[in-house]
């Protein structure tokens, strides 16, 4: 079963009365250290943090009476358990929700708050998926599977029906790729309205099943990695979404979870508003120099979620400011006797900058037994401070080492990691274009 612009006209009509029409402002802030005119499209900002109720509501508004009553099952980690189970108990539909065990608890016990039926089993997705299927068959349940169900694809796709009148002139939107099943909504839309908008997704590094299906021809399966973005992390791109999507997509580009992190940290900073790795996968594609062609034209930025873990969001912006060059850590010898410490501590606070944490070695120092290693965590405001402060240390008689992390040298080496871009001439619409092998083929794959 396709997906048309008429399905997703009437999917908006129908879910209207459950969502929000998520803000789309400019972001000055992002727009100059990008050189893009930016537009985020907040879908963070509904009930549940996550653009997922847009095809929950309208797959549960399209079931019958029967199997309304009965109830729907999904295996999920994430936010489409969250979309269904927020849903489904506003209208009236058992939900029950089978999440691998690797779930995180907040997610667990915000299910079961929101009247969901959760249930935690197998150690993966597909064995969680393996278990709904038996209680579709045991219960006659309802699947509804959470980025290839024709109904959730049209659910998703009434982003962009509000994304063109909120920024009618865009010139691009750049997505992030999971499953595709909102990529996929968001290009059909595009597609029926703006042929000129570049549709652009964005996958990570580590999870690009996307990527693979644009090599193979079809979807395959990719193996498990662990990402900062796991909203992204599906091993295997949707059948359906990926028809859908292959064809209409201008451009796919990879991201490193370095770039993510430092992503999350600047919309934190910048934009004053929480988004989880998925959502901040669009930006880290523009901050690390993968969509050049988009410098100066109007760019909506698709930030689907927000729902990450406070632990990890902490962890996350410490790792974006060490990428940021703002959290640094270096070795100096200084002496054991009173007074080495105080001076070292002088020199730093001499150049303003913030020692956040200091730990002594004096086991493996070295053979002088008057001298000891501090491993210093400094707090800076760029590269240029940084290397302000070594100078400095070292001008006063130190001895300094200054660490590196193991990928540290990630954002240099990341400026373009993997891009595939669909082979066309100028002028050429969607519906004429190439797709499948022979768009791979023509397509362009570069590494930096």
């Amino acid at each position: 079963m396709s997906v048309t612009i008429s399905e997703i006209r009437a999917a908006r009509r129908r879910i209207a009365s459950g969502l929000i029409v998520s803000p789309c402002p400019k972001s000055i802030p992002l727009s100059e250290i990008t050189g893009t005119e930016i537009f985020c499209k907040l879908d963070n900002f509904q009930r549940t943090g996550s653009f997922k109720e847009r095809g929950a509501r309208n797959a549960l508004l399209r079931l019958n009476p029967v199997r309304k009553k009965r109830g729907v099952i999904a295996a999920s980690a994430g936010n489409h358990a969250l979309g269904l189970a927020y849903h489904g108990q506003l209208l009236g539909v058992p939900v029950t929700v089978v999440m691998p065990d690797y779930t995180a608890l907040i997610k667990v016990s915000t299910c079961k708050k929101m009247g969901a039926r959760v249930l935690i089993r197998g150690c993966d997705f597909a064995e969680a998926r393996a278990h709904a299927d038996q209680l579709v068959a045991e219960e006659g349940l309802t699947y509804i599977h959470g980025f290839d169900d024709p109904d959730i694809i049209a659910g998703q796709g009434t982003m962009a029906l509000e994304i063109l009148e909120q920024v009618p002139d865009a010139d691009a939107i750049v997505c992030p790729i999971g499953g595709a099943g909102l990529l996929s909504g968001i290009a059909i839309a595009a597609e029926a309205l703006k042929p000129s908008v570049k549709i652009i997704g964005v996958e990570s590094a580590a999870t690009a099943s996307f990527t693979e299906a644009l090599k193979a021809g079809h979807p395959v399966s990719i193996p498990r990695r662990s990402t900062l973005a796991d909203g992204l992390a599906v091993l295997k791109v949707g059948s359906r979404s990926f028809e859908l999507a292959r064809s209409r997509v201008d451009q796919v580009v990879r991201v490193t979870d370095d770039w993510i992190a430092l992503a999350i940290l600047r919309m934190v900073e910048l934009e004053k508003t929480v988004v989880e790795g998925a959502a901040a996968a669009p930006l880290a594609a523009l901050m690390a120099g993968l969509i050049p062609s988009l410098k100066g034209k109007k760019t909506v930025l698709v930030v689907c979620g927000g729902n990450i873990d406070p632990s990890v969001l902490s962890r996350v912006i410490e790792k974006g400011l060490v990428h940021d060059n703002r959290l640094k850590r270096f070795t100096a010898v200084i002496s054991d006797r009173p007074g080495g410490l105080a001076e070292l501590a002088r020199v730093i606070a001499t150049c303003n900058a913030s020692l956040k944490n200091i730990e002594h070695d004096r086991t493996f120092s070295g053979p002088d037994v008057s001298s000891v290693n501090a491993v210093c965590t400094v707090e800076t405001r760029d590269a240029n401070h940084d290397r302000e402060v070594l100078r400095a240390l070292r001008r006063q008689g130190f001895r300094v080492f200054a660490a590196r992390p193991n990928s540290a040298s990630a954002l240099s080496r990341a400026k373009i990691t993997d891009c595939w871009q669909r082979g066309r001439t100028a002028g050429t619409s969607r519906k004429h274009a190439a797709s499948g092998t022979e768009d791979v083929e023509n397509g362009v794959i570069k590494t930096d």
